[in-house]
């Protein structure tokens, strides 16, 4: 990974080490987070420990990155950031990001892992589009979304399951062009 295209003022991104296991553990297992990523049961520490021991390989084999947030100032794991569903063919990928602890979010660190996670994929993974599904109700989400330049371009209605309710979900999209 290039440092710089990695490494901002506040937060720089860093592939998963072995030392993330609680970190990856703990949200993974948060029942709070499991209506944005789609999780439905808990997983366990073994399990956790072969996805960050196989996390090394190559996103054109795995079809997805993870990478740590970690804060510059202190080299604290603050989150993750995510590529997924990545498609060389078509040049586009999916994205999502957390921001573990209520506490550090609304500082800039989402934002800057959100454009570097950017700036990375169309330089270095020739990326033509990123995307993210954010569920309506995610205002935080979709205020940081908006403010990197993804565009809503569509609304998939009632279309997550989550305590009883279906819930509303933005497609949001932003394309290589669209980036300065």
């Amino acid at each position: 990974m290039e440092s710089l295209t990695l490494k901002g003022q506040l937060v720089y991104l860093r592939a998963l080490e072995p030392e993330d296991l609680d970190l990856v553990f703990k949200i993974e297992n948060d029942e709070d987070l499991w209506e944005l990523t789609t999780t439905l049961t808990p997983f366990s520490k073994f399990l956790l420990k072969q996805y960050i021991k196989n996390s090394h390989k190559d996103i054109y084999e795995a079809k997805q990155l993870r990478l740590v947030i970690c804060r510059a100032s202190d080299d604290e794991a603050l989150g993750m950031i995510d590529l997924f569903d990545f498609d060389p063919r078509n040049q586009r990928a999916g994205l999502g990001i957390l921001i573990f602890s209520t506490s550090d979010r609304g500082k800039g660190y989402g934002a800057e892992a959100l454009d570097l996670i950017t700036r990375y994929s169309f330089k270095h993974l020739n990326v033509h589009q990123l995307y993210a599904n954010i569920l309506e109700e995610n205002k935080p989400s979709i205020k940081l979304f908006e403010k990197q330049g993804f565009e809503a371009v569509g609304l998939k209605k009632e279309w997550t399951l989550i305590g009883g309710t279906f819930k509303n979900e933005y497609l949001y999209q932003l394309i290589h062009k669209n980036v300065h």
